[in-house]
């Protein structure tokens, strides 16, 4: 390997053998932050690698990324829309041309950075990015967070040395290509956590049995509605006390309709989660992949409600990956009003949460972002010889 210095490198005047990796991400917190916890432990394991993403201007990697401190670059990307509206077929008339941008642009900047390893974690930008870089003769790992294997990733997957699985369930989308079962990286600060200081920070009382209630940054209408029409019936234990996270779309709405009680925090969204899991005794959610890699990771017990509006119903399998292994609990959307009463009373079952938090810890995988990132680094490597 030998030095390459570029206006696009994070760092400058590189010696021989520093290792470069360029991971291609975005769309959703469930695509960054797998990335994001990845590059963080390639950090830990090489300290002066170079690391830069490839994302998309209006996502939220745009913000998530500077933020980790790591530098990105803006790649054209668009989804091709399967509904016929008006809409949709102005915007798939535009996809060929923004395809072929989105390439171009990939391929200058595999040229300019100049990356042993591309790493794919999922989303559009992952695939003009892990194509080009392909092309190029670069590495290519993906990491697949879901139970149903990503468009991207599938349509990748021969390219690239490696696949690395959140769930088994997702190996036969990958039939051919090397794989391995990983788990999702999540966090450091998840498993550092002190419950004491998470209960603090929350004013939980002494004995109280914590509810945590959340649905993503923008929040879940059909569990909050559910919380919302049997809030006082949950509040009516004495040791019951609820941390809810409404979402920045339903929380103005829901602050006005929902009294004020000593035992509910009601809040727009959640800025540490760390704390939000050491506090909880059990969860109600989503079961999107990060989610549920979170809730095994930290041991929490788990309601999991999947959305019905996701691709091939993803999150309904990414639920019974939990489900069957005995950490969490599964309600259909629909049977949620009918059948909170599950929640609650899985809320005062000791026994029953502590054979969860044992089962959920037992499929957890910690070190899922080191592991990956060995292999990163590793492949990287190669390219000295």
């Amino acid at each position: 390997m030998t030095n390459r210095p570029t206006d696009d490198s994070p760092r400058t005047d590189l010696p021989a053998g520093t290792p470069r990796v360029l991971f291609a991400c975005g769309g959703t917190g469930g695509h960054v932050y797998p990335a994001i916890a990845i590059a963080d432990a390639v950090r830990r394991l090489r300290p002066e690698a170079a690391v830069a993403f490839a994302g998309t201007r209006d996502r939220m990697e745009w913000e998530a990324v500077p933020k980790a401190g790591y530098p990105i670059h803006a790649v054209t990307v668009s989804g091709f829309q399967r509904s016929l509206s008006a809409s949709a077929i102005a915007k798939n008339a535009a996809f060929p041309f923004k395809l072929i941008k989105g390439l171009w642009e990939s391929w200058r900047l595999i040229g300019r950075f100049d990356p042993d390893v591309v790493v794919g974690t999922g989303g559009y930008a992952s695939g003009p990015v892990g194509l080009a870089g392909s092309l190029r003769g670069r590495g290519l790992v993906l990491q697949e967070q879901n139970a149903y294997a990503g468009a991207t990733n599938k349509l990748l997957a021969s390219r690239a040395h490696k696949v690395f699985l959140a769930f088994q369930a997702a190996a036969p989308y990958f039939q051919g290509a090397e794989t391995e079962l990983s788990g999702n990286p999540v966090r450091q600060d998840l498993e550092d956590a002190d419950r004491g200081e998470a209960r603090a920070h929350f004013e939980v009382p002494d004995g109280a049995r914590v509810l945590l209630v959340f649905g993503g940054s923008l929040g879940a209408g059909p569990i909050n509605g559910a919380v919302k029409l049997h809030l006082a019936s949950v509040l009516e234990a004495d040791d019951a006390f609820v941390i809810w996270a409404a979402g920045k779309r339903y929380y103005d709405t829901l602050k006005e309709a929902v009294p004020g009680h000593p035992r509910l925090r009601l809040v727009p969204y959640l800025d540490r989660m760390d704390l939000a899991y050491a506090a909880a005794d059990i969860a109600l959610c989503r079961s999107g992949a990060l989610t549920c890699s979170e809730l095994a990771v930290t041991g929490t017990p788990s309601v999991l409600v999947p959305s019905p509006n996701v691709t091939a119903d993803h999150q309904t399998k990414n639920a019974q990956a939990l489900v069957d292994a005995g950490a969490a609990a599964l309600l259909e959307e629909s049977d949620l009003d009918a059948q909170f009463e599950r929640v609650t009373a899985l809320l005062h079952d000791a026994s029953a949460l502590e054979a969860m938090t044992v089962a959920a810890k037992e499929i957890a995988r910690p070190d899922a972002a080191d592991d990956i990132a060995r292999a990163v680094v590793a492949l990287a490597e190669t390219r000295d010889d």
